[in-house]
Parts: C-alpha cells; structure tokens; sequence
C-alpha cells in the first residue's frame, strides 16, 4: 500500500513514491512556494532568548 500525503502548500492529496520526484510535494510550483516562503521568513521557529550565567537577578 502507497501512503498518501496531503501537500503542505495546497493540501492536494499526493502519494509518497519515488515517481514524484517533489514529494512531499504536488508539483514544482508548491515546492517553489515554500521555499520561498522560508526566504521571506514567514516560518519562523519560537525561541526564548539564552540566559548568561553571569547576570545577577
């Protein structure tokens, strides 16, 4: 059995096989989309910022 995967971009129904080179993926185009999303830093991941040891509370 083929897993089927939705496309993080569109949400189309995509099967995870080797045959689609985009995966996980639709196409090119949804592929292109997110990277460029990633570029324009709309994904970001939260952080907290790091704590020095050395300041005093």
């Amino acid at each position: 059995m083929t897993a089927v995967v939705e496309c993080p971009t569109c949400s189309a129904k995509v099967e995870w096989t080797e045959k689609n080179k985009y995966r996980p993926f639709c196409s090119e185009r949804c592929k292109q989309i997110d990277l460029g999303a990633w570029a324009e830093e709309k994904y970001t991941i939260p952080a907290a910022p790091p704590v020095d040891p050395n300041d005093e509370e």
